[in-house]
């Protein structure tokens, strides 16, 4: 008698709940379709604008993350190195060269989630066009370490892995024209271990 009813519900249980945690697993996996890749850095153009796709407005909208205009602001991530190698605290990086035109940009170390990684207040955490030290040809090197360097230095926490967002802000290359032949700044591992 209760046969039936229960396997209903079982049913719908497993329909329902296989439905939702693979909804959840695709805004965990993704952060949209149509990223590019230039170099260590990958973005997602589309995922700013008005055409992007549902998986990348829900993405967005979970996060609580700021969206740009097509033409404010380009969000590029790094999560490995030149190698192919997993970016991870327990090494040292140099970046260098230059970011592409734009009138300022943002550079900092975050966690999985694109979330700042937590260093004391003291040590330089985050660098900006204004704050990074240059060359006289308008490049940069900055290095990426947990131990202090001379110049441009970005302060890591003692372990585990990590990305670097680069965020272009009022940038030409936002633009669905701008994106080809972009020179964005190289990423090398300069060394391993705290000894």
């Amino acid at each position: 008698m209760f046969r039936v009813p229960f396997l209903i519900a079982v049913a719908l249980a497993i329909a329902f709940g296989g439905g939702i945690l693979s909804a959840m697993w695709a805004l965990q996996a993704s952060a949209g379709f149509g990223a590019i890749r230039l170099g260590v850095w990958q973005a997602f153009p589309e995922a700013q604008t008005a055409s992007a796709d549902p998986y990348a407005r829900s993405h967005r909208a979970k996060a609580g993350r700021l969206l740009y205009g097509s033409a404010e602001g380009l969000v590029f991530t790094a999560t490995e190195d030149e190698q192919g190698r997993r970016l991870n605290a327990n090494c040292a990086y140099r970046l260098h060269g230059r970011t592409p035109t734009a009138r300022t940009w943002t550079l900092y170390a975050a966690d999985a989630g694109g979330r700042p990684l937590p260093t004391p207040a003291s040590l330089p955490s985050s660098f900006n066009a204004r704050t990074v030290l240059r060359h006289q040809d308008g490049g940069f090197d900055i290095v990426i370490s947990t131990g202090p360097q001379p110049g441009n230095w970005l302060a890591l926490p003692k372990a585990g892995s990590f990305s670097l967002i680069l965020t272009l802000l009022d940038t030409p290359a936002a633009g669905s024209s701008g994106l080809i032949g972009l020179d964005m700044p190289n990423l090398e591992r300069i060394g391993c271990g705290h000894g």
